[in-house]
């Protein structure tokens, strides 16, 4: 079975316990509720199923013992970072048919479980959703389902007594393209936008993981590096960039370890991640040490405001943040009332320099929070990172989004952007944009921005999932990377220098005048200038003589009274200046031919109006 066939044979298995067993009982948009808790859960039971004999026993032992900490001896049998020590496993359970009885018995299942499963089991709120499903009578049947010889959740597969494989086990990615898929067809009736805001397509992540990894493939050592994503989701962004990272290692002959960070606010992602994460069996992967204090790998809560990583750098950073929504909730949990309070040295680096955009849309502070965690090393950090179009030009000359690119730009960390198709994410239409950046540039890139308008490698989707009407697939990700790593001017690759981006606002200085209309003098002579914040001009920093030069081309000649105040200088980024293709106009002969043969059309038509 390939990928494909597995991947429609889950997400259809998953589909129709929903139609068959919660129709009626639940709406639409509430079956995510059901069905991601569970097939999360049934996940690790299959995993434990195995060794449920030998727990038991071992726990029997150690209560007459009077041994109380007893999880790792339990999961030295399991072999995986988590046990359950009830007597039932989710099969067992099916055996009872009173619905209060088998409510109370999967509660003590619940219960039996360790401290990191039970906290999957709470941000998914599965225990008020037992309530529901046994006031309708229908846990029984979603345990059946869950359970059916069928189908297989597990990550190992299934096998025949002789040994043959009857069923392929669902690795992490299937498993979160699986979740993903699920999510977007239960909200999609009722056009909710979550999916899109907090999940990557697959192929996008692959690309994502490309950009970041292969330009510098030749760099990598026999080290350990770190991949890093401030808004990880189920956590494909991390599984998928480790997986390229050691298969680049491999080819090259190195042996390297890699680590995962990440942060989560939405509670079933972050329960998805976290369970994806211990299932691989990686119980080093989930919690490391840092001055004696033991933290989860993947944090949970907000990247902006419950920073779970503080002062922690990487040598990766993968992200695809939400945008255009509002972060007021960031500074009730700073205990603030005004961004203006804002001292996170990530956000604000002096009383001058900030970078905190407008309260209604965060994407900027992800990209942010991102250079903040910048190694100097000689490898240094690769960014990339997914924004909309809003990132590049949104905010005047000192605004937070300004600062940030200017930070950015002056530092000469911005590699590329990269423009991709239209209609490449579940949820929105908006146009998105791939920034990549880094604090240590190749030599022929110094001084240098690439921009890439990708916006036609593209393949059709068959079948549109949502908005999703395009996928950027192997072949086209292949010639994006190439795009970039050539590093050439074509009809999709322009290379800047970095002073392009930049310009002077500068405010404009008309003279004060008394009631005669004449110019208002100080003590000392001097006439008194005024300025007005809604005039200012804009010059571009590649203007020839700068400042002074415009002012005596542009200004003097035309207002000679009018002075310029202090400049602030600001950057943006423009894909329709740099890219612009006009549209060809049609010839005189082409017009005229079309109103001939309008006119023979109507030939008479206004004769027998008149009649």
């Amino acid at each position: 079975m390939d990928n494909t066939q597995q991947f429609n044979k889950l997400v259809s298995f998953m589909w129709n316990i929903a139609n068959d067993v919660l129709v009626d009982v639940f709406k639409q948009v509430n079956y995510a509720k059901v069905i991601l808790p569970m097939m999360v859960l049934r996940r690790i039971d299959v995993l434990l199923e195995p060794t449920k004999e030998d727990v038991l026993k071992m726990k029997e032992s150690l209560d007459k013992q009077k041994i109380t900490n007893q999880e790792l001896a339990l999961m030295a049998i399991t072999k995986c970072p988590f046990v359950n020590t009830s007597k039932f496993t989710m099969t067992t359970l099916t055996a009872e048919t009173n619905p209060a009885r088998l409510k109370m018995n999967f509660i003590e299942y619940i219960n039996g479980y360790s401290k990191d499963v039970q906290d999957i089991v709470k941000k998914f709120g599965l225990l008020s959703t037992i309530d529901e499903l046994t006031e309708c009578n229908r846990l029984g049947s979603i345990l059946e389902k869950f359970t059916d010889k069928s189908i297989n959740l597990g990550i190992l597969p299934t096998k025949d007594a002789s040994g043959k494989e009857t069923l392929p086990g669902v690795d992490n990615h299937m498993m979160g393209t699986v979740f993903e898929e699920l999510l977007r067809r239960f909200n999609e009736e009722y056009e909710v936008v979550s999916a899109g805001r907090h999940f990557t397509p697959r192929d996008m992540v692959k690309l994502l993981a490309d950009l970041a990894v292969v330009p510098i493939a030749d760099k990598l050592e026999n080290s350990t590096y770190t991949i890093y994503d401030g808004a990880c989701g189920t956590g494909g962004i991390l599984s998928v960039s480790e997986e390229k990272i050691q298969n680049v290692a491999q080819k090259a002959g190195k042996k390297i370890k890699t680590h995962i960070f990440g942060q989560e606010l939405m509670p079933d992602t972050y329960a998805t991640c976290k369970a994806e994460i211990m299932i691989s069996g990686q119980i080093k992967k989930f919690r490391y040490t840092v001055n004696k204090q033991e933290k989860d790998y993947i944090a949970f809560g907000s990247t902006i405001s419950q920073d779970g990583h503080i002062g922690e750098s990487y040598d990766f950073c993968i992200s695809n943040p939400p945008f255009g929504t509002p972060w007021k909730e960031d500074l009730k949990n700073w205990g603030i009332a005004n961004k203006k309070e804002i001292t996170d040295s990530r956000f604000v680096l002096s009383d001058d320099i900030n970078f905190v955009p407008d309260i209604g849309d965060p994407q900027m502070l992800f990209l942010a929070n991102n250079v903040s965690r910048m190694k100097d090393t000689e490898l240094g950090t690769r960014i990339v990172e997914v924004h909309d179009g809003s990132s590049l030009f949104t905010g005047d000359a000192g605004s937070g989004n300004s600062n940030l690119r200017k930070y950015i730009i002056e530092n000469d960390m911005l590699e590329a952007v990269i423009a991709m198709p239209e209609n490449e994410f579940y949820n929105t239409p908006l146009n998105t944009y791939i920034w990549v950046v880094t604090n240590r540039k190749e030599k022929r890139r110094k001084g240098k921005v690439q921009l890439i308008d990708a916006t036609s490698i593209k393949t059709p989707l068959r079948k549109n999932l949502g908005k999703k009407n395009c996928e950027t697939n192997e072949a086209d990700r292949a010639k994006i990377l190439k795009i970039l790593m050539d590093f050439k001017e074509t009809e999709q690759s322009k290379i800047f220098d970095n002073t392009v981006f930049g310009y002077w606002s500068v405010p404009l200085m008309k003279p004060e005048l008394d009631e005669k209309g004449k110019p208002v003098r100080d003590k000392k002579g001097n006439v008194k200038y005024k300025v007005n914040r809604n005039e200012t001009e804009r010059i571009p920093m590649d203007y020839p003589g700068g400042i002074e030069g415009f002012y005596e081309n542009e200004v003097k000649p035309y207002t000679p009274d009018v002075i310029f105040g202090e400049p602030t200088i600001g950057y943006e980024l423009s894909f329709t200046k740099y890219f612009y293709k006009p549209v060809e106009l049609r010839s005189l002969k082409d017009i005229k031919n079309d109103i001939m043969k309008l006119e023979r059309q109507t030939e008479g038509a206004l004769v027998e109006i008149l009649e």
